[in-house]
């Protein structure tokens, strides 16, 4: 089920004008996730590598990071938005 409010930010828009200035803001997203020990330790190496092969063609506009847990797993997440040059 999906719920959608207009609620006014302080700069005078609503919160769906908002979510459309940001897909306007970017073409693609590049999901970097890791959850062993091992995998967490190379996440920046891993995402330095992609960002080398692609910073040509694409200009990263916003990131998020995300962690999670359980009893057993530490999940990491990065999220790069990014748009073509």
């Amino acid at each position: 089920m999906y719920f959608s409010f207009d609620i006014e930010s302080p700069g005078g828009k609503s919160e769906a004008d908002q979510d459309q200035d940001m897909s306007a803001s970017y073409s693609g997203v590049k999901v970097f996730s890791a959850t062993k020990a091992r995998e967490r330790e190379s996440l920046g190496e891993r995402i330095t590598d992609w960002l080398d092969a692609n910073t040509q063609d694409i200009e990263v506009v916003d990131t998020v990071v995300t962690q999670s847990s359980d009893r057993e797993f530490h999940c990491l997440t990065i999220t790069l938005f990014f748009r073509a040059r």
